[in-house]
């Protein structure tokens, strides 16, 4: 590895001593810049500035707006989104966007502007756009799928900006400010968002059932393992055991939840159609696994040639419900930037 680059699973932020909150699952080596490379998030001798502002508007909103930081070229647009483009008053590099902000029933989200919300993540390798980080698209969907306006500002940590500095002292993305008080641990983010924009304005996110926070609990320190590994005579045990992992998940997902079951039924056995772990909508259970689950998904086909097993069709419905949902799929980073943090995470097979 080079000398100038830090090891990316533990390239985390100081406030955050663990991120797995209470399920036990075991994310110290899958820290929110897991497999990021800091020393190529400069992005250019000739940037001034390190943040970077694009803006999202509703058309039956048009006084309202959510501020998202990426470069045009790292979305991935719906179809039917119209955008359109006028220079930034931040560097004459970037871009600012307005488009269209639909929901997955073409319908406009009620955006809610009563609060001001930034959220600060980690720039990817070209210092603007947004970088490998579940964490903080794990926040990213959580205000999304709240409908509040909020802005989101991508850091170049290589350029250590003064105002970042002064803003949150020792604390690397992601972070956010609310109302301007400054908060740093993702967990207690997760559970302050969700106590303050709560119901009848705001949508409950917490999931129903307790078994949906738990479920893919140990599919990531089992990928660390498999993707960290040198030795070819240890990888098709560690790759069966990721498999494994995969495998509950999938049980899960394919086991009816109680709702689901109709007790007038003569049906013995009944497979789920849900679209997600606790049902049909997103919750934070799906905000805390998706973006992980997606990381594993283009790492593992990128350094080992793995691909989640064909017959684990309650894991494939999954992840093409998600893949079917702005919220995810425009919160994701690239999968160039993906591959490229874990290009020195992953290890070369031996057989020595």
């Amino acid at each position: 590895m080079n000398g100038s680059q830090e090891n990316p699973e533990d390239n985390c932020s100081n406030s955050v001593a663990s991120q797995h909150g209470d399920d036990g699952e075991d994310d110290s080596s899958f820290r929110h810049g897991a497999g990021e490379d800091d020393s190529s998030s400069h992005c250019g001798a000739g940037e001034d500035h390190p943040y970077q502002q694009m803006d999202l508007m509703s058309p039956a909103l048009e006084e309202k707006h959510v501020e998202v930081t990426m470069l045009e070229s790292n979305l991935h647009f719906p179809p039917d989104f119209q955008s359109r483009l006028r220079q930034s008053t931040f560097s004459d590099s970037s871009t600012s966007l307005k488009f269209p902000l639909n929901n997955n029933s073409g319908e406009t989200n009620n955006l809610q502007e009563d609060f001001e919300i930034y959220i600060f993540v980690k720039a990817g390798i070209d210092g603007e756009s947004i970088g490998n980080c579940p964490f903080s698209q794990r926040l990213f969907m959580i205000l999304w799928l709240k409908g509040v306006v909020f802005n989101v500002t991508t850091v170049d940590l290589k350029r250590k900006p003064a105002d970042l500095h002064n803003l949150a002292p020792g604390t690397h993305p992601p972070f956010l400010t609310f109302n301007g008080e400054v908060k740093t641990d993702v967990n207690k983010i997760e559970e302050f968002l969700e106590e303050i924009l709560a119901p009848p304005k705001y949508p409950k996110l917490a999931a129903k059932h307790r078994e949906s926070n738990t479920a893919g609990i140990d599919i990531f320190s089992k990928f660390s393992a498999y993707i960290k590994n040198t030795k070819q005579q240890d990888n098709a045990a560690l790759e069966r055991g990721l498999v494994k992992a995969l495998k509950k998940l999938d049980d899960y997902l394919r086991t009816p939840l109680p709702e689901e079951i109709d007790a007038n039924s003569t049906e013995e056995e009944k497979v789920s159609k849900r679209k997600f772990l606790d049902g049909d909508d997103l919750t934070l259970a799906d905000c805390n696994l998706l973006p992980k689950l997606h990381v594993v998904k283009i790492v593992a086909k990128k350094y080992r040639n793995f691909e989640f097993p064909t017959e684990m069709t309650g894991l494939w419905r999954y992840l093409k419900n998600a893949y079917a949902r702005d919220e995810f799929t425009n919160t994701c980073a690239a999968d160039k930037e993906i591959e490229q943090a874990y290009a020195d995470v992953a290890k070369r097979l031996s057989k020595s």
